[in-house]
């Protein structure tokens, strides 16, 4: 075989080997990146219309059903964020309530003290949430591991003696939303409820996206090793502040929607610890660390709840077996069992490659 040395030989003779010689270099093979599956597609489809349906239903459905909704939405809300920041981040929090608290306190004194509209009140109430947690993390992320989540729940405890204790707030009485009052029963309802589909699929779409972003790398990247994390260049700090942060929003947001449900407010109730109970309880339950994983536990425990709410709290004691046969039998959660049998993800967040097949021996190239 002839070789072409470029310092001496003719510009066209090098071109015409480059392109035409055996010995030239073939391109790379071609690299695709794959950020969704069949799966995902057909999940994304189905999702639609789910959310196109559940939009028509106080046009279908009874009020108790309505109600029934709203509760499962705000609790997707609650345990996606509370995911977000345990499952994705490592940040296990036991005090979340404390944003459910905020959130509907906010709701109350921007609607009835303010003078703002109720339903706008919402979103207010929750970016005021947002900017206290922003002092709260600096506090509490002091603290690491078990003292973390200990932590947390001391701030929550805090805020409620501090709004038990504020006259201007109803005190350990409590208080009740009037300036609802404004609206009919009906219109009331039916704005309640389109305004809590909105957080629950909210909730759920902010978390994919982020997660696609790579400030989803930098989550799970802090959340298995903060140390190798911050080595490969990751600001753990400002992630860990930022996910804090839209945890908190997400979770004042669903608590403002949940009491604009109730209308009557008590500082025992929403600053409750039985609220951060329920969102680990669906995200074990449903499977920790992935996007389905909530949706699932909230469906469960939404349907023990209804199932079993005429047996008094017989219905936790069947709770917790469950959560007991499920940390025995699928340590990932149902969704996590399912994943690990077929495959199946409706919410990829990793990318894939995508590589093209081997040529055949003796086959064209």
């Amino acid at each position: 075989m002839t070789t072409l040395d470029p310092d001496r030989a003719d510009p066209a003779d090098v071109d015409r080997a480059a392109s035409g010689s055996p010995a030239a270099k073939e391109p790379p093979p071609r690299v695709d990146v794959e950020r969704a599956t069949a799966a995902s597609r057909v999940g994304a489809v189905l999702a639609l219309l789910a959310v196109a349906v559940l939009g028509t239903a106080p046009l279908w459905a009874r009020t108790s059903v309505l109600r029934t909704l709203v509760g499962f939405f705000t609790l997707l809300a609650l345990a996606t964020m509370w995911n977000l920041l345990a499952g994705y981040a490592g940040l296990v929090s036991i005090g979340q309530q404390a944003y459910i608290g905020v959130g509907a306190y906010g709701l109350y004194w921007l609607s009835d003290s303010a003078g703002l509209d109720p339903f706008a009140a919402v979103p207010v109430a929750a970016l005021v949430a947002a900017v206290i947690s922003v002092p709260i993390a600096v506090l509490a992320f002091r603290l690491r591991g078990g003292y973390f989540a200990i932590g947390t729940w001391v701030i929550a405890e805090t805020l409620r003696l501090l709004v038990a204790n504020t006259t201007q707030l109803g005190g350990g009485s409590g208080v009740t939303i009037t300036a609802v009052s404004g609206y009919d029963r009906q219109t009331r309802i039916y704005l309640t409820y389109w305004l809590a589909l909105a957080v629950g699929v909210g909730a759920v779409a902010l978390t994919y996206l982020l997660l696609r972003r790579r400030l989803g790398l930098a989550l799970t990247a802090n959340r298995d090793s903060e140390t190798s994390a911050r080595s490969l260049g990751v600001d753990v700090y400002r992630v860990k502040l930022l996910v804090y942060v839209v945890a908190a929003f997400g979770c004042a947001l669903a608590g403002a929607v949940i009491y604009l449900n109730l209308l009557r407010i008590q500082p025992d109730a929403a600053f409750s610890v039985n609220w951060s109970a329920f969102m680990i309880f669906i995200v074990l339950i449903g499977g920790i660390g992935t996007i389905e994983g909530p949706i699932v536990g909230a469906v469960l425990f939404v349907v023990v709840q209804e199932t079993l709410t005429q047996y008094g709290s017989w219905y936790l004691i069947l709770l917790g077996l469950i959560a007991v046969a499920v940390a025995l039998r699928a340590r990932h959660g149902l969704w996590g069992l399912v994943a690990e049998r077929t495959g199946i993800s409706l919410f990829p967040v990793r990318r894939r490659l995508k590589l093209p097949p081997p040529p055949t021996p003796g086959g064209s190239r």
